[in-house]
């Protein structure tokens, strides 16, 4: 099926030349990588642009262009960045001046944060909203660094008066008891990709001092039993790797002005053969119970390298082909 090219121009306003330059990247890098993804041609002499491609994507790239260069204002415009705005284009965010407006930022000692596509967004207007959120899907959609911006968001306005980081221990090929250093130096791997969060949103020193004053403080699963946990943003990380016990523990704990936030990959589970996981028993068990938020990401929310959200796709269709032919006929 043909698919008709338009060509479409237009110019962008108050030219600078510096902020040019910043919006098109080192040898217009910025520029190439749009082209690519939109499967559109840009041709541009300074400020005044042609686009050639679908009508939809020149115009999709039109907002992108114009978007990006008032970002240009703010910010050094990196490749990355670039992705992610293209992530919001994918899911057609750009076509919606409305959603643009009503989009939410999160504050931090290091600066705003704010979701990127309407999933995310929904995911913190949940977060905000229900004092128990559900955040399922694949790696790289955000999950656990907006859980924590929202922890993070929360303490600094003094809606809470700790931050709990949990997550259970399964252990990847070694035993627990076996690895050297106390209870925090065996439980720090586990929770890397939360520190690593508050690092960027607080600065390393201020976080070191919350740690000690034990206003952030981390634990695994299993510490959780018989406490109430009040007053508290609690955030339970990778709980694809709860048993449906530890779940049900764990959302008992919590106590009045908390907030729990609870994340996870149900294609990642690590649990011995025949556990039940957690996390997938629980979102049938509370899906319609009132005052919980259940937020279901997607491979196309994902934001990190786009072969990403290639290979969670391509897991996804494996598996969806694993399970309706014999197992012979998959074999390499």
């Amino acid at each position: 099926m043909n698919t008709s090219i338009d060509t479409h121009r237009f110019t962008l306003d108050s030219f600078e030349a510096a902020r040019f330059a910043n919006l098109c990247g080192q040898y217009d890098e910025h520029l190439r990588l749009i082209e690519q993804r939109l499967n559109i041609t840009i041709r541009n002499r300074a400020e005044q642009f042609e686009l050639l491609g679908p009508r939809e994507q020149t115009r999709a790239a039109e907002q992108l262009l114009r978007r990006l260069y008032r970002e240009t204002k703010h910010s050094d415009l990196t490749p990355d960045t670039v992705h992610l705005f293209l992530q919001e284009s994918s899911m057609q965010e750009l076509s919606s001046p409305a959603s643009a407006q009503s989009s939410i930022s999160l504050r931090t000692r290091k600066g705003t944060i704010r979701p990127r596509g309407e999933n995310q967004q929904n995911y913190v207007k949940s977060i905000l909203a229900h004092d128990i959120n559900f955040g399922v899907g694949p790696a790289g959609t955000g999950k656990t660094f907006l859980a924590v911006a929202c922890a993070v968001d929360a303490l600094e306005r003094e809606l809470v008066q700790r931050i709990l980081l949990v997550r259970p221990a399964v252990e990847a090929g070694e035993k627990l008891g076996f690895l050297p250093g106390d209870l925090s130096q065996k439980i720090d791997p586990y929770l890397r990709p939360l520190y690593d969060a508050l690092y960027e949103m607080l600065g390393f020193e201020h976080v070191t001092r919350l740690i000690e004053k034990q206003v952030i403080e981390v634990a695994p699963l299993a510490y959780m039993r018989g406490r109430t946990l009040s007053n508290s943003f609690i955030i339970l990380d990778e709980s694809q790797n709860t048993t449906i016990e530890q779940m049900k523990m764990f959302l008992t704990r919590i106590g009045f002005g908390s907030t729990a936030v609870i994340t996870g990959d149900i294609t990642q589970v690590d649990l011995p053969r025949g556990t039940a996981s957690g996390l997938i028993h629980v979102t049938k068990v509370l899906q319609d119970v009132p005052g919980i938020g259940f937020t279901f990401f997607k491979s196309s929310d994902v934001v990190r390298h786009p072969l990403v959200q290639r290979i969670v796709e391509a897991y996804a269709n494996y598996d969806a082909a694993a399970s309706t032919k014999p197992a012979r006929e998959l074999q390499p």
